[in-house]
């Protein structure tokens, strides 16, 4: 069983919390995010730290109680220090630049690939092969960098594709000419 709802959250300094009758809205240096609440799931503010509590003990609620404290846990992050994912790109002639507010990608088809960078998601691309994808959202964050990697995923004969930084790919065997 599951007790990751019981866990407190530390509230850095800098951070403004209101708790309202269905949403948790936290403010800080990175910007503001806001945290919807499920009924019979209240959050309460303790000398710096949110406790989520729950009012039955159903199922449904257990799993719902787990949800919030780890989508406050995650709001609480963003707001205060953010979130940051790096892409490489690998292959011959792959490359990224960025074309206003969108990131055009070469990656070995017939025609370049544009993708638009949505609100809130800041992307830098420091070198052509690297792709540095960053916000206050984890959610939107996660999802912009593997809408990316589904482009051309890394395959496993040479390598060649879109991973992320400390992912590992395993790599096969060619074909070996000998009988």
């Amino acid at each position: 069983m599951s007790r990751i709802g019981f866990k407190q959250i530390e509230v850095p300094a800098g951070v403004e919390i209101q708790i309202g009758a269905d949403n948790v809205t936290l403010k800080g240096s990175k910007g503001a995010l806001e945290t919807p609440l499920f009924p019979g799931i209240t959050v309460e503010n303790v000398e710096n730290f949110l406790k989520v509590k729950r009012d039955a003990d159903s199922k449904d609620k257990k799993a719902k109680h787990g949800l919030v404290r780890a989508l406050l846990a995650n709001s609480v992050k963003g707001v205060s220090v953010g979130f940051q994912k790096v892409l490489l790109l690998q292959g011959v002639g792959y490359r990224a630049q960025k074309k206003g507010n969108d990131i055009q990608l070469s990656l070995g088809f017939s025609h370049e690939v544009l993708h638009k960078i949505p609100e809130g998601i800041n992307v830098d691309i420091p070198e052509p092969t690297k792709i540095i994808v960053s916000g206050i959202d984890k959610q939107k964050v996660g999802e912009l960098s593997a809408q990316i990697r589904k482009y051309r995923p890394p395959e496993p004969y040479k390598g060649k594709g879109v991973r992320y930084e400390d992912e590992h790919v395993r790599r096969k065997a060619g074909k070996s000419g000998s009988k």
